[in-house]
């Protein structure tokens, strides 16, 4: 019997947010748990997650604790049952917050901080330089002033579009495509 057409859709969608979650090196479980519940009308309980995605008890454990710390689940509780319920964020501005705030922390902010160490102990090998190496050491500094830059204004863009929101961004955007129209 062919699937249902909603279904289809969010069977689909969930496989390829768990695909392309891979390639971010996040792991595909946790993307496909995080899509199903993105999709859920109502907040889910574990064993439901496990029959609909096919995973264990651990593996759905260890994921929603992953996606709770991540900030994008929330337990929702039931006075009159003991199971413990998962709702995702549905706002997907909101959602973009989270997920950039958590990026930059975990990945971001660690190699700004060994570009930064890496150019102070390159401002204190210029004085103890030969000329050979004083070119070497000009050419990496720079190198890595461009990857500090880089990486301070990709961190103001994430800021102002996390504070202009959807509504701000419009305008902003309509105006950068005409510049570089």
């Amino acid at each position: 019997m062919p699937e249902a057409p909603i279904d289809a859709a969010k069977n689909l969608f969930i496989r390829r947010w768990g695909e392309m979650a891979a390639t971010w090196g996040i792991s595909r479980t946790m993307a496909e748990i995080h899509a199903f519940l993105f999709l859920s009308s109502e907040p889910v309980c574990t064993d439901d997650i496990m029959e609909q995605l096919a995973v264990s008890r651990g593996s759905a454990s260890t994921n929603l604790r992953q996606l709770l710390n991540w900030g994008l689940i929330h337990r929702v509780h039931r006075r009159t049952d003991r199971k413990e319920y998962f709702d995702a964020e549905k706002d997907i501005w909101q959602l973009f917050e989270i997920i950039t705030r958590e990026r930059r922390r975990r990945e971001v902010q660690p190699i700004v901080e060994t570009i930064q160490q890496c150019l102070a102990m390159l401002e204190e090998a210029k004085g103890k330089s030969g000329a050979a190496t004083k070119k070497d050491l000009d050419g990496y500094y720079k190198r890595f002033r461009d990857m500090l830059e880089f990486c301070d204004i990709m961190n103001t863009v994430f800021n102002m579009m996390t504070k202009a929101s959807r509504g701000g961004l419009q305008p902003i955007v309509k105006a950068l495509a005409k510049m570089l129209a």
